[in-house]
């Protein structure tokens, strides 16, 4: 539920973004590394603002699969010494006996 709000709220920023920009329809001059263009404000607004966002989608992807592949693991580890617990086989350090 708190992704589905916050995908409105972004969707309601990327809106407002677009709004701003429809209303001022100047010519920006952007430079860069090696060449340099004329755009309109709204297309620059939306496409910094959609970079952005994909930018910090991509770390949140990164980081949410880190931490379930780590809950992962220690899930396994755990049902395993459960298991060794059940069997009486668990030394006292936690190590399972063979």
């Amino acid at each position: 539920m708190k992704a589905f709000f916050a995908t409105v709220i972004v969707a309601l920023l990327f809106f407002l973004a677009l709004l701003l920009g429809a209303r001022n329809e100047q010519m920006v001059t952007i430079s860069y590394f090696v060449a340099q263009g004329e755009f309109r404000l709204p297309v620059v607004l939306a496409s910094v603002f959609l970079a952005g966002f994909l930018l910090c989608w991509l770390f949140a992807i990164y980081h949410i699969t880190r931490l379930k592949l780590a809950l992962a693991k220690a899930r396994r580890k755990l049902s395993k010494l459960e298991s060794a617990t059940v069997a009486g086989t668990v030394t006292t350090e936690g190590e399972v006996k063979s």
